[in-house]
């Protein structure tokens, strides 16, 4: 059995979207827009935080899972696909993570 992927869940977000909004909560918050989605991405980070600051692992877990969804909907309503994210995130990697800091000041 494979692990389940952020790939696999942009292949379902995608399908989602094109269903009727009244039917997929995905194609609801794509119909919505930016801000809608951009909004809801937002909530569920304060969320992750809070639930981080709490010491709630559990809460914590089930949010960093609205966060990466919610996030998936905003990359899909702005066109850019994961790869492209993933791409920039191996691009990174490349140098240390105050290097790439410090090139970004500059």
């Amino acid at each position: 059995m494979t692990q389940f992927s952020l790939s696999d869940l942009e292949t379902i977000l995608i399908e989602r979207a094109s269903a009727s909004a009244s039917e997929s909560y995905t194609a609801s918050l794509v119909e919505a827009g930016m801000p809608k989605a951009a909004r809801k991405l937002g909530e569920e980070a304060v969320e992750s935080i809070v639930a981080a600051l709490e010491g709630d692992t559990t809460e914590l877990t089930k949010e960093a899972a609205d966060v990466l969804y919610h996030l998936l909907v905003v990359l899909q309503i702005a066109k850019i696909p994961l790869n492209d994210v993933l791409a920039e995130l191996e691009r990174r990697t490349g140098q240390s993570g105050l290097a790439e800091k410090a090139a970004r000041g500059a």
